[in-house]
């Protein structure tokens, strides 16, 4: 009873207020390193005499993160986004010193391809496109009435920015660092023994195709989160860039055994569904003791990981000799046949199952992985179309204001185009670029006004950097600190820039009201203007149309399957596959009727196009019949074709393919051929149904 007293008085009575409590102290710790970070390297270039420190500070604000793996990441790219964009920018003005007409659409090309490389690529490679184009304009366009500094403008705001690289990597790994490394390991543990506990429930039976769309959108997003974190982790941590090539071969076999895993689960359903339930009841027999191979010894510590790797190689031996048994208990060829593809499908999981562990516990404990480290990537998935318009807007809007500065004379021209470039490429790749504008152009506008009140209020009559920092803190640490409301995005981001850019610390210190309030028209102009391109020339990014183009990239992956070389392609195919699939539900409301379509494609395309690829290493490895590997190819292209362009006679010749080829195939070759003969004969698959549904199409070039 005293214990029970002594737990209810150390019980927090307010459980919001502790959680509120430590969320405001990681928000006030980034806070806090943010303004080091900006003071510092205000510091720093006033001291190293450079023409803007607050060039600088802007890098500090961008550049800066919570998680010190997502600074480095950042940093890298932005360097080099920067080293090339000033040469870029050296160069047009080389080319063309005195010819604003000819300058300014180059530039404009220049940074609109850049803008597309952003939508191109993602992550902060996307980041280092973005930088690469408005780099360049932030060298050349303060250049353009004095073409011979451009090279002394390129070099003083490449020191600037460096120099705020530099400060936010030194501030973010010294003060209070918080390691991106304890999420991967937990989340990557977390989705470990999550897909086991999810395997080892599914023995009982089959599993339902609704549960089996949801098992695989939750693969996939875990595949693709701990890849990004990855790439993330491995700027701050020498332990896990020297396992890198590991972790990616870990998210491989991770993925290569959850498709074995759909794949056997809907051979299974298809056997119960047709009236097939002796072979149905004998494979689950014989895929029921994986659930014990799976559990780790009463007693044992942890997850009982060291104890999984000999339980699944055990379980893997005995496959062979339990499944003559069961085989002999099925009457008639047909069932057996059947009764063998299920087995080998099982058998070929239990072994990616087991290699897919070992390569967990050999990450863990840092012994040689099984069979060697391949080198494999994660190969993502991009829609061109997304790039071209991404191009297409960006140049014109930058030719729209180009033509407004040459006709005009507008002396503000160079701070509006400056502004439209930068939120033109990092806008391009939001979800809803629209209202990421918005919630920027208010805090910009905001952030403007804090910085004229300080500017004009607090600076005037000060001396000395103690009190910059005193007259400009209160307010700049407003930007940071909205920065880490998740219901304010954007807002943060552009309270900070509006403020510094007005703020506008130079060495020395210029205050002319005039000229504030020129440029903040210019610059709430330019933000504006790449919001209405955005309104005007709207993302593909959930449109009906895109999700038509997603649809059939997927289903090419099978067309990529049947065709492409065989070396690489186990991974481009299974990682591809994941890519596209998450960019489409991305932006479909889960549980409608279209996100279930993408996912029924997802699992159909998985099935076909990893049965290809499997039937295709048989038939490379030799010892075929002539006529038996003839008529295997002849499978693979035809179902291959039919995923491309899918119609009812490419079904048809498809089905009659694949029947000729069974009857021709060897053992190993004709279960590969049968699964796929199962899967196109799916009552319940989204193939048949859109062949049922869809009017036939007369030519690959109506597709």
């Amino acid at each position: 009873m005293a214990a029970v007293s002594d737990a209810a008085v150390q019980a927090p009575r307010r459980p919001w207020l502790g959680g509120f409590l430590a969320g405001e102290g990681r928000a006030w710790i980034f806070v806090g390193k943010t303004m080091l970070a900006m003071y510092l390297g205000a510091w720093l270039a006033m001291w190293l005499q450079l023409e803007q420190p607050a060039t600088t500070m802007i890098t500090v604000s961008i550049v800066m993160h919570p998680h010190s793996g997502m600074v480095l990441a950042k940093s890298f790219y932005r360097a080099l986004g920067t080293l090339a964009g000033s040469l870029v920018g050296l160069a047009l003005m080389g080319l063309f010193p005195q010819q604003r007409e000819l300058f300014l659409p180059s530039l404009s090309l220049w940074v609109a391809l850049c803008a597309g490389g952003a939508m191109r690529y993602r992550n902060f490679m996307a980041y280092g496109f973005v930088l690469a184009g408005y780099t360049a304009a932030i060298v050349a366009l303060p250049a353009v009435g004095d073409p011979y500094g451009v090279f002394d403008s390129a070099v003083m705001r490449v020191s600037e920015v460096l120099l705020g690289i530099a400060v936010s990597a030194l501030v973010s790994e010294v003060v209070l660092p918080e390691r991106l490394r304890p999420i991967l390991r937990q989340s990557a543990r977390a989705h470990f023994t999550g897909f086991l506990a999810f395997v080892r429930g599914s023995t009982a039976g089959s599993i339902p195709r609704e549960a089996m769309q949801d098992a695989q959108l939750a693969s996939v997003r875990a595949a693709v989160r701990l890849e990004d974190l990855r790439a993330s982790v491995i700027f701050e941590d020498p332990e896990v860039r020297l396992r890198s090539r590991r972790m990616r071969l870990l998210n491989q076999r991770y993925m290569a055994a959850a498709t074995s895993f759909q794949s056997l689960h809907h051979l299974i359903n298809r056997m119960q569904r047709g009236g097939r339930a002796a072979v149905a009841a004998a494979l689950i027999a014989l895929y029921r003791p994986l659930a014990a191979a799976l559990t780790p010894p009463a007693g044992q510590a942890g997850d009982g990981l060291d104890a999984l790797v000999p339980q699944l190689d055990a379980c893997a031996r005995a496959l062979p000799g339990r499944a003559a048994e069961l085989r002999a208990g099925l009457a008639g060829d047909g069932e057996r046949m059947e009764f063998d593809t299920g087995a080998a499908l099982l058998a070929r999981f239990v072994g990616e199952l087991a290699d897919f562990v070992a390569t967990e516990q050999a990450l863990r404990t840092g012994a040689a992985v099984r069979g060697g480290v391949e080198r494999v990537h994660f190969s993502r998935s991009t829609d061109m179309a997304n790039a071209g318009l991404a191009v297409l807007r960006t140049f014109l809007t930058m030719l729209a204001l180009s033509a407004f500065w040459l006709a005009s004379g507008w002396a503000f021209g160079a701070s509006a185009m400056l502004l439209a470039t930068i939120f033109s490429g990092l806008m391009a790749a939001s979800p809803n670029p629209v209202g990421s504008v918005l919630h920027t152009l208010a805090g910009y506008a905001l952030g403007m006004l804090g910085a004229a009140v300080t500017v004009f209020g607090l600076l005037p009559g000060s001396d000395g950097f103690p009190m910059l920092v005193a007259g400009t803190l209160p307010l700049l640490l407003i930007g940071p600190y909205l920065s880490t409301r998740d219901g304010l995005p954007g807002v943060g981001a552009g309270y900070t820039l509006g403020f510094v850019y007005i703020l506008a610390l130079k060495n020395p210190m210029v205050y002319d009201p005039e000229h504030v309030f020129n440029d903040a028209i210019a610059q709430l102009g330019g933000l504006a203007l790449s919001g209405a391109a955005f309104m005007l020339l709207p993302g593909l990014a959930g449109t009906g149309w895109q999700r038509r183009r997603q649809l059939r990239q997927l289903r090419r992956l099978v067309w990529l399957a049947g065709t492409a070389p065989l070396a690489g392609l186990l991974w481009r195919f299974e990682s591809r596959s994941r890519d596209l699939l998450l960019q489409a539900v991305t932006h479909t409301r889960p549980g409608s009727a279209e996100s279930r379509t993408l996912l029924a494609w997802s699992l159909a395309v998985q099935e076909s196009g990893r049965a290809l690829i499997e039937l295709r290493q048989d038939l490379a490895a030799g010892g075929l019949a002539p006529a038996a590997r003839a008529a295997g190819e002849a499978a693979v292209q035809a179902v291959a074709a039919l995923y491309r362009w899918p119609d009812a006679a490419r079904w048809r010749a498809a089905d009659r393919a694949v029947d000729t080829a069974i009857a021709l195939a060897p053992p190993r070759p004709r279960n590969h051929l049968y699964q796929l003969r199962s899967a196109l004969r799916d009552d319940e698959s989204p193939l048949v149904a859109a062949l049922r549904a869809a009017p036939p199409v007369e030519s690959a070039d109506a597709a």
